[in-house]
C-alpha cells in the first residue's frame, strides 16, 4: 500500500466537518478520520488550512446558523442546537464575534421568513432547468 500524503487525510477530516457539522464532532474524532494523532492532526490542519480544526468546525456551524436565521423563523435556541452547539450563551457570543451582531439583531436585518412566497419544489425544478440539454437526441440526426 502506497503512503498517502497527510494533506489527503486532512481533506478527509475537513470533508467530515463540512458534512457532519451538526453532530458532536471534536478534534479527536476528526483526527481519527485523518488517521493522525490529535496533536499532530491539529498542527497539520492549521498549517494546511490556516485555522485550527475547532475554529474551522465552529465557522461551518456559524455559517449554517446564519443561513437558518435568514431563511427560517425558528428560535435562536433551536438553531443553536440544530447546528451542533449545546450552549445558547456560547453560541450568541461566538456569533457576535463572527458577525458583529447578536443572532437576533442579525435576523432583524432580513425580511421575515413568513412573508416569503413558498414555491413548490416541482415548480422550482421546472423553471430552473437549463433551456438546452445535452442529453437529448439531435433533431438533425433524426431528420436524415
Amino acid at each position: 500500500m502506497a503512503n498517502v500524503h497527510p494533506a489527503r487525510h486532512l481533506l478527509r477530516a475537513r470533508d467530515l466537518a463540512d458534512a457532519r457539522y451538526f453532530e458532536p464532532l471534536d478534534v479527536p474524532a476528526m483526527a481519527a478520520a485523518a488517521k493522525l494523532s490529535p496533536a499532530h492532526f491539529s498542527r497539520e490542519f492549521r498549517r494546511a488550512f490556516g485555522e485550527t480544526p475547532h475554529q474551522y468546525l465552529l465557522t461551518r456551524r456559524l455559517e449554517r446558523a446564519a443561513t437558518l436565521l435568514r431563511t427560517t423563523d425558528r428560535s435562536v435556541a433551536d438553531i443553536c442546537l440544530t447546528v451542533g452547539l449545546t450552549s445558547v450563551g456560547s453560541f450568541t457570543t461566538s456569533f457576535g464575534r463572527a458577525y458583529g451582531v447578536s443572532p437576533t439583531a442579525y435576523r432583524a436585518q432580513f425580511p421575515p421568513a413568513a412573508i416569503r412566497a413558498r414555491v413548490p419544489g416541482c415548480v422550482l425544478r421546472a423553471y430552473a432547468r437549463p433551456p438546452y440539454s445535452s442529453f437529448r437526441e439531435d433533431s438533425r440526426a433524426s431528420a436524415a
